[in-house]
């Protein structure tokens, strides 16, 4: 499909047909039932108090057609102001255009212009376009896992768990200005790292035995977990566990998730994350 996203339009949302148009997107993007939804009627009162809703819209029929949102809503973490960003829904036709990440810049700004200056977000860490956008083009850094944090869902995405990472967004901070104002991409040094868990013959995860705890580690997972779940759910069981034991290990040990890319491993293309043990934005 071919797109010219300079024609959409990004703005808030506060009109309630558009809201309900929200709702509606929630349930078209992750099949959640209805008692999943984030309601119109808990949106208005969130952006009353600071939240930040904001959408996308294309010009469809002579009518404007929200195909993207992202929303945020105002919290504290360690006694500090942020901006917690709980969803980010983009239609399918829509997606690989880079919609997301103009959508998230569209909340730095509206978060800088209300005085916070950090949104955090979860996200899962199977997802490697999702990683991709998070850590590749916008900048964030996690030290925190969190196990099945949303529980059991409706939702047809979180059939193997929902196991998330924290992410951290210093709007401010050097690299994070280098990423989304610039073409700057970060290098990760894979000279200097050790890859504790790899994708082998048949996407199977392959974790290695040895823990080398004053360097910086690897973690590989599959350039599409999706797929891979549609031919084996269980082989994505077995990531999820993988995984998650990667993780744990070592950011309970003081690590940070600093970066991540997409390289040729040993049996075709993986994502991979690289962890290290000093903080970037330090």
């Amino acid at each position: 499909m071919s797109l010219q996203l300079s024609s959409l339009i990004l703005r808030d949302i506060t009109e309630i047909s558009e809201l309900h148009e929200v709702e509606q997107l929630q349930k078209e993007v992750w099949g959640v039932a209805d008692l999943e939804v984030v309601p119109a009627l808990a949106l208005i009162p969130m952006i009353e108090v600071g939240g930040v809703l904001m959408g996308a819209f294309d010009r469809v029929d002579d009518k404007h057609r929200l195909v993207g949102f992202v929303f945020g809503f105002p919290g504290r973490e360690n006694g500090k102001l942020i901006l917690h960003s709980d969803m980010l829904a983009v239609r399918p036709e829509y997606r690989r255009h880079g919609l997301g990440f103009k959508l998230k810049l569209a909340q730095r700004e509206k978060a800088l212009s209300k005085g916070v200056d950090t949104i955090t977000w979860t996200f899962d860490p199977l997802q490697a376009r999702n990683a991709r956008l998070n850590f590749g083009k916008l900048g964030v850094v996690s030290d925190s896992y969190r196990v099945n944090y949303y529980g059991k869902t409706t939702s047809f995405l979180h059939q193997t768990g929902t196991d998330r990472l924290w992410v951290t967004w210093n709007l401010y901070s050097d690299r994070v200005c280098k990423l989304v104002e610039s073409s700057y991409e970060p290098s990760p040094d894979r000279d200097e790292s050790i890859t504790v868990l790899s994708v082998s013959e048949n996407e199977e995860p392959c974790a290695i035995g040895e823990i080398y705890p004053e360097m910086d580690v690897a973690i590989e997972i599959p350039e599409d977990i999706n797929r891979v779940t549609d031919r084996d759910a269980r082989k994505t069981e077995r990531w999820r566990a993988a995984t998650r034991t990667a993780f744990t290990t070592f950011l309970e040990r003081g690590f940070w998730v600093t970066e991540f890319e997409f390289v040729e491993g040993n049996h075709g293309r993986v994502g991979r994350y690289l962890l290290t043990l000093q903080n970037p934005e330090r």
